[in-house]
C-alpha cells in the first residue's frame, strides 16, 4: 500500500495539506497548488500501479478520456499524475475542485436515508455514470465514499481513474462495492458499476451494505449464489430494481441509463401519491392509508385493502363481459386531483376502474415501452377474472402475480406496474362497494 503524509510534493507542484477523506482504494487530500496558487482536492490511489509502462501508459490515457467527460455530477479533472512515495512505490494522483461537501458515506453513518433521497441522489448517480459508459469509461469504484453532498447535489468522485470498457481486471475496486464477476478476472464492463449502484442504493436505504464482507479474501470466501436481498419499507420498483442491479449474472442488470430512468418514474409517482394523499379526505382515511402502506411496501407483505363504505357510494355490478379494449371514461384532471379520485374510489363503478386500467396500460409514456403481447395478456386475464362468476378475487390475485412474473422477465416496466397494481386496488375497491 502506498502512503503519503502532509507536506508531500506530488509532481513538484501539488502541496498535501491534510487528509480529509479515504475509501478502499484511495485518499482524499486538501492540496495546494503551488503553480497556480490555488487550493485543490488530490486523490491519490492507496495501491501502487504496477511498474509496465504499457499498464501507466493505459492509466494515462484513460485520465484524459475521463477528463473530456464533462457532466455536471462528475467533478472535473485538473490533472493527473503519477509519483513516488515514501516506500518507493509508483501511486496514480488525480487532481479536482476542493468543492465544499459532505461525504455520502458520513451522511449515511447517521442513519438510513429516506427512499426519497436516496433515490434522488441514485438517479444523479446513475445518470453520470450512463454519460460515461456512453463514452466506453467505466468507473470500478462507485461507493459512499466518492460521492460527495454538496449545495449543488451529489457529485461522483474518480472518473479520473477509471478504465476503458473492455480492459482486463485489476484490484482496483472497494470490496462490499466489488461485482461477483471480478473475482473470476472478467473483463471491465459497465454492469460491474451498476452493481455498485445497487449497493449504494441498498446502503443509503438501510444504512450498510447488502453483504457484510469488507476484503478481497472474505468476498474470494464467500462465492454467494442465493438471490440478492430485497430491501423493505420502498415502492416495490425501488427494491426490484436494486435487486435487479445486485443481480450475480451481469446480463440481467439494466444499464445505468435504464436505472435512471426507473428511480425517475418512482420519484414521480411517489411525489403524485404523496400530494393525493394529504388532499384526500377523512372520508377515504382507510383506503389512503391502505393506498399508502402498498406503495411503501412490496407486495406480500400486507393483507388486502380495506375500505370504508359510505352512504353515498353508487352500486355496482360486476359487467357481463369487459372488452379487451374499452375507450376511458376516467375524466382528465390534474395530476393531483387524479391521485385523490383514485384514494376516493367509493365514486367510482367497476366500470369506471376497469377502463382506468386498460386507459392506463395503453396509455404512452410509463407503459409505453410494453409488448403488444404483454398487453394482450393482461387484458385477457383481467376480463377472465370478472366474468367469471365466484373467481373475482383469485382472478385478480392471478393478475397480480402474472404483472410480478412479467416485471422480473423485464417485459413490464416497474413503474408501469405500479400504475397498473394502484387500478387493481381501484376495481378491487369498487368491487367491495355496497
Amino acid at each position: 500500500m502506498t502512503r503519503h503524509e502532509p507536506g508531500d510534493l506530488l509532481a513538484r507542484r501539488y502541496l498535501l495539506l491534510e487528509p480529509l477523506a479515504a475509501g478502499g482504494m484511495s485518499v482524499i487530500w486538501r492540496a495546494f497548488d503551488q503553480s497556480l496558487q490555488r487550493t485543490v482536492a488530490v486523490k491519490v490511489v492507496t495501491s501502487s500501479l504496477q511498474t509496465g509502462l504499457g499498464d501507466r501508459a493505459r492509466a494515462r490515457t484513460e485520465a484524459r478520456a475521463a477528463a473530456r467527460l464533462l457532466h455536471p455530477d462528475a467533478i472535473e479533472i485538473y490533472d493527473y499524475g503519477e509519483a513516488v512515495t515514501r516506500n518507493g512505490a509508483v501511486a496514480a494522483f488525480v487532481v479536482m475542485p476542493l468543492l465544499d461537501g459532505t461525504p455520502l458515506a458520513e451522511r449515511i453513518a447517521e442513519g438510513p436515508l429516506p427512499w426519497p433521497e436516496a433515490a434522488s441522489i441514485g438517479v444523479r448517480m446513475a445518470r453520470v455514470l450512463a454519460a460515461g459508459h456512453a463514452r466506453g469509461l467505466v468507473h470500478r469504484d462507485v461507493t459512499a465514499e466518492n460521492v460527495l453532498l454538496t449545495p449543488d447535489g451529489p457529485k461522483l468522485l474518480d472518473f479520473g481513474i477509471a478504465a476503458r470498457a473492455g480492459t482486463p481486471d485489476d484490484d482496483r475496486g472497494t470490496p462490499p462495492y466489488v461485482a461477483p464477476e471480478r473475482l473470476d478476472g472478467a473483463a471491465t464492463h459497465p454492469a460491474v458499476d451498476v452493481y455498485a449502484l445497487g449497493v449504494l442504493l441498498f446502503a443509503m436505504i438501510t444504512g450498510r451494505t447488502p453483504y457484510p464482507e469488507t476484503t478481497w479474501e472474505q468476498l474470494e470466501a464467500a462465492r454467494r449464489t442465493a438471490p440478492p436481498p430485497r430491501l423493505t419499507g420502498v415502492p416495490h420498483s425501488v427494491a426490484a430494481l436494486c435487486q435487479r442491479c445486485l443481480a450475480h449474472d451481469p446480463d440481467r442488470r439494466p444499464s445505468a441509463a435504464a436505472a435512471a430512468d426507473a428511480l425517475t418514474a418512482a420519484l414521480k409517482l411517489g411525489k403524485r401519491v404523496r400530494r393525493g394523499l394529504a388532499m384526500a379526505g377523512a372520508g377515504a382515511g382507510v383506503l389512503a392509508l391502505s393506498l399508502l402502506a402498498w406503495l411503501e411496501y412490496p407486495p406480500g407483505e400486507l393483507g388486502p385493502v380495506v375500505t370504508a363504505p359510505t352512504p353515498s357510494a353508487t352500486p355496482s355490478a360486476v359487467p357481463s363481459a369487459v372488452p379487451s379494449a374499452v375507450p376511458s371514461a376516467v375524466p382528465s384532471v390534474t395530476a393531483s386531483h387524479r391521485l385523490t379520485e383514485r384514494v376516493q374510489v367509493e365514486v367510482h363503478t367497476v366500470r369506471q376502474a376497469v377502463d382506468g386500467f386498460h386507459a392506463t396500460l395503453e396509455r404512452p409514456g410509463v407503459c409505453g415501452s410494453t409488448g403488444g403481447d404483454v398487453a394482450l395478456d393482461i387484458k385477457q386475464v383481467l376480463r377472465g377474472s370478472l366474468v367469471t362468476p365466484g373467481k373475482e378475487e383469485s382472478g385478480l390475485a392471478g393478475l397480480r402475480r402474472k404483472l410480478a412474473d412479467r416485471e422480473r422477465e423485464g417485459r413490464l416496466d416497474p413503474a408501469c406496474r405500479d400504475e397498473l397494481e394502484i387500478r387493481l386496488t381501484e376495481i378491487t375497491a369498487a368491487r367491495r362497494q355496497p
